[in-house]
């Protein structure tokens, strides 16, 4: 029997399904030039696994989802640099290759960042995807400087800040400086204050009216966190002058973008795995998520895992997945090996 196995599937199944996912045994991996082969110790969940398997086309060979994931280098390709075997690492990979639910994986070193030591495998899994989702949003695309207390009299609003993005969003905006609001439902207001929101709106509410009750005319940058469409109009009327609004998901309707234009102000797209599908500017990812483990470490950030589960197993992954798909997740769920 082989020494690498996955949990994966030849065909997208409901989650529902008891067969939705199977072991599969599979090859130990063999580094491309630029590849780190890394021994998986515990892996994350996130919605993309389910974006993925719901509208894959059936194979002949098995799928591996997984994009978040910490373990411990085997192997190095000829062409990396800064690694060594035995460092331990973190990483979300790429949605073009074979994901991290298995226990070797080969990923492009530049996209790995250093794990510190203070920090517990099923921590560390959860930081990769949401993290550089957040970073590239805040501070690449809208503009932010990332650095501590950098953007003191500025303003975020975050729609959606108790999921597993808007989590890690507020919290290193409130550390770059920013004040920030964000909208959840009223039983998420705790975990909003403690996730660096001083601002906390019931979504079901009118956002605008309750944004200037509290003293805010404008807002420096807007991150809508959930389908764009129901809240453009919004972020058009509260987005600053030469502002900013961001979005994560792809909208699926045609958006209504002219007050932004007489504003001047931007409507940026964010999605980390663009990068690795145009092989562009990577290097920055691994960075970044080096970066956002330190802060973890240091006490800045906190954790944002609210469940684990120990096991790869068929069960397990298909159990999380039914958690993330629920769609009223707080925090992440992680699977260690």
């Amino acid at each position: 029997m082989t020494d690498n196995f996955g949990i994966g599937f030849y065909t997208g199944r409901p989650i529902t399904d008891l067969d939705v996912f199977e072991r599969v045994n599979l090859p130990m991996p063999e580094p491309r030039a630029h590849d780190l082969v890394v021994k998986v110790a515990a892996m994350a969940v996130n919605p993309i696994d389910t974006k993925l398997r719901q509208t894959a086309k059936t194979s002949s060979t098995p799928r591996i989802l997984g994009f978040d994931a910490v373990g411990t280098v085997t192997a190095l390709g000829e062409d990396t640099r800064g690694f060594h075997v035995g460092d331990r690492v973190l990483y979300a990979g790429s949605k073009n290759r074979q994901g991290s639910n298995k226990l070797y994986q080969a990923v492009d070193y530049r996209v790995v960042g250093h794990a510190p030591e203070k920090l517990s495998d099923a921590d560390l899994a959860a930081i990769p995807l949401v993290g550089v989702t957040a970073w590239e949003l805040l501070f690449e695309k809208m503009g932010f400087i990332p650095e501590a207390g950098a953007n003191e009299g500025k303003t975020l609003l975050v729609i959606n800040g108790a999921g597993g993005v808007g989590s890690m969003m507020t919290q290193l905006a409130k550390w770059s400086g920013l004040k920030v609001l964000a909208t959840s439902s009223p039983k998420n207001f705790p975990w909003l204050r403690n996730h660096g929101v001083s601002c906390r709106i019931d979504y079901h509410d009118d956002i605008a009216r309750e944004v200037h009750e509290q003293g805010y005319e404008t807002i420096d940058g807007i991150a809508i966190l959930f389908a764009p469409e129901p809240y453009l109009t919004l972020a058009n009327k509260l987005v600053a002058p030469f502002g900013h609004v961001g979005c994560i998901v792809q909208p699926t309707s045609p958006l209504d973008v002219g007050e932004l234009k007489n504003k001047a102000a931007s409507l940026d797209f964010e999605f980390m795995f663009a990068k690795t599908d145009y092989h562009h500017n990577l290097a920055p990812q691994g960075e970044i998520i080096g970066k956002i483990a330190n802060l973890q470490a240091s006490g800045v950030l906190q954790s944002d895992v609210t469940q684990v589960m120990h096991g790869l197993t068929v069960d397990n992954l298909r159990v999380a997945t039914a958690m993330v798909e629920d769609g009223h997740m707080q925090g992440k769920v992680v699977l260690t090996v």
